[in-house]
């Protein structure tokens, strides 16, 4: 009779990197997996309307440089990003009064990835990061991610107060600034141009990096453009502009760019290559043919994004508790409201899923003590009727 030799012994691997142990998934995304049946009514998700994508203009805009490029399209690129699409978005980040060429862009994998690359050349575990509070909540993971501490500096309706930005910069000498003034994200709020010059004129004096963060500014429905901050004086060796296709081309493409100093954009594009090379070079070529029309099909965007907002605004009153308050966004995808301060929204949010609606609770938004009773409404993936309905439900679930 044989006798088996008992198994060597096994260790275990080793285990995950300290960072990414204590980094958790993302809330809204978590939100839509759980709301992903076709009957929910879901204001959770920042989506572009998917029946608004130029689907046409697209394909053709592929075709063609499939036709005419193929060699070009299916190989590898350069890390930058393709001339022709770096050309094209100078042009128009310069009409929008900063002058830029295109050697003054990287193109990235979406303004996320932008993201992820600028915490690889600026931060060091440890350092500290200035953030609006609240916060997008994409950016406050990958902060996390960089094992970097992250502080919220008090603001208002017009964004991050400059007083409490002075006290928090002298008290925490932190590396960098992250903003999204225009539209912002989750609160839909609009920094005015006097509060961006101030903002401009800390950082220059307390030496520190501002990143502004601009993914909806060509969605404005009403009121008049805000100068970029990284168009101020005194800010043009210390703000990162970032910017992205998703929210007016397609989100599918993950197509964005950063305009930044020399020096840090190449550190970042040395980042770039570590991470994926480049950006895919069809997907460029197409964006890059494609810009030629982008602006009429941001006009009939805006056009429909805009009465989408109207409409979620006017049903809001009947929907939301007494006592609420909420904000009217010029532009972007996101409404901001607060409930009193006896709902938790987070706590509210299954019995409001059971009426087959969906919203972000507030409190994820949040780098310091969240304000449990706040949430994010997005308004533009719906029509004004699903909107209305879906604003039914909400009422229901929130009073039921």
């Amino acid at each position: 009779m044989t006798v088996a030799e008992p198994a060597p012994p096994r260790a275990p691997v080793p285990p995950l990197a300290a960072r990414a142990r204590g980094v958790g998934g993302s809330p809204v995304r978590d939100i839509l997996a759980v709301t992903a049946r076709p009957e929910v009514i879901n204001f959770a998700g920042g989506l572009p309307a998917p029946e608004l994508f130029d689907r046409d203009g697209i394909t053709a805009a592929f075709q063609e440089v499939l036709q005419r490029q193929p060699d070009r399209a299916l190989q590898y690129s350069t890390t930058e990003g393709e001339p022709s699409l770096r050309a094209g978005l100078a042009s128009r980040v310069t009409a929008g009064g900063l002058p830029t060429g295109p050697d003054d862009l990287l193109v990235t994998t979406g303004s996320q990835q932008a993201l992820s690359l600028l915490a690889t050349a600026l931060l060091e575990p440890g350092d500290t990061v200035l953030v609006e509070s609240p916060c997008y909540l994409a950016a406050l993971q990958v902060f996390a991610l960089a094992g970097a501490r992250v502080v919220a500096v008090p603001g208002d309706a017009d964004g991050v107060d400059p007083r409490a930005l002075e006290e928090a910069a002298c008290r925490e000498r932190p590396k960098l600034l992250y903003l999204v003034p225009t539209f912002q994200n989750p609160t839909g709020r609009t920094m005015p141009a006097a509060r961006r010059a101030a903002v401009a004129d800390v950082a220059a004096r307390q030496g520190l990096w501002i990143v502004e963060d601009d993914p909806y500014g060509e969605l404005r429905y009403d009121g008049e453009r805000v100068p970029w901050i990284a168009s101020l004086p005194g800010a043009e060796d210390r703000t990162v502009l970032l910017g992205s296709l998703s929210k007016v081309m397609a989100p599918g493409l993950r197509l964005g760019w950063l305009r930044a100093p020399a020096g840090l954009r190449r550190a970042c594009a040395v980042a770039k290559q570590a991470a994926d090379l480049h950006t895919p070079t069809l997907n460029q070529l197409a964006a890059a043919r494609y810009l030629d029309v982008l602006d009429a099909h941001v006009e009939r965007v805006r056009a429909v994004y805009g009465a989408r907002r109207d409409a979620m605004l006017a049903g809001l009153p009947d929907a939301l508790p007494a006592g609420s308050v909420w904000n009217r966004p010029e532009g972007g995808m996101f409404l901001w409201a607060r409930l009193p301060e006896s709902y938790d929204t987070h706590a509210l949010l299954a019995r409001v899923v059971e009426q087959n609606v969906a919203y972000v609770p507030g409190a994820p938004f949040y780098a310091g003590d969240p304000d449990r009773s706040t949430l994010r409404l997005c308004f533009v993936t719906q029509t004004p009727d699903e909107i209305a309905e879906g604003l039914r439900r909400l009422a229901r679930g929130l009073g039921g």
